[in-house]
């Protein structure tokens, strides 16, 4: 009886301590994939967060006004020439506050012309690379391109409007639209794919990956 209880104690002394050292790696387990889900959780905040709310107001504040004094000026004012002059410093305002502030903070991209010794003129477009702080919010992101690519869109249904029910004073006021903001258009889109090399070689390989799409199914068929 007593080599029985002898030989009981150890085997049970060993259990419990494997089971105790179970316990404590599954809690470190746990903690490490609570760690883990913590910062994916704050990295998913951090792309949803609005990081730069003014310039994100700005960025729609000029340009949706301008459409709206477009839109309005008949209802509240008489006055054709403080209608044209209030949307023409909106536009410009828009033009100036899109090109230089709200591109470079919203989503990284900026563009600008500069005149080199020879006296010749150089259109730059740039975008930023890297990640972290500097990587762009999803919905900054969001925002700058749709008020980016709606409004101009909007100017040139105007454009249109006008030439057809021949208000011909208001035609000016909406080239200016079309220009000032398709000009920005223009200059961020050439940013994010790139220059005319870039855009020849994004059209060059979508059409060669549809050829050879086209070349394995007829294969596969055959």
């Amino acid at each position: 009886m007593t080599t029985v209880v002898d030989d009981a104690v150890p085997a049970e002394y060993v259990k419990k301590r494997c089971l105790r050292l179970n316990m404590l790696a599954e809690d470190t387990n746990d903690e490490d994939v609570s760690l883990f889900d913590a910062e994916e959780d704050a990295g998913k905040k951090s792309k949803k967060r609005i990081k730069h709310p003014l310039a994100s107001f700005f960025h729609l504040f000029f340009r949706v006004a301008a459409v709206l004094v477009y839109l309005l000026c008949g209802i509240f004012s008489s006055s054709f020439i403080a209608c044209m002059v209030t949307i023409i410093l909106l536009l410009s305002c828009d033009f100036w506050t899109v090109k230089n502030i709200t591109g470079r903070l919203m989503v990284g991209l900026r563009w600008w012309n500069q005149v080199d010794d020879d006296g010749r003129s150089h259109w730059v477009f740039e975008a930023r690379k890297g990640a972290g702080k500097q990587q762009a919010s999803d919905s900054e992101s969001r925002i700058f391109w749709i008020g980016l690519i709606v409004c101009p869109v909007l100017w040139v249904v105007f454009a249109f409007s006008t030439l057809f029910s021949l208000k011909i004073k208001w035609v000016p006021v909406v080239i200016m639209g079309v220009v000032l903001q398709g000009a920005n258009l223009y200059g961020y889109v050439r940013c994010k794919v790139g220059g005319k090399t870039s855009l020849k070689n994004m059209a060059t390989n979508y059409f060669g990956r549809q050829f050879l799409k086209q070349a394995m199914s007829k294969e596969e068929e055959s």
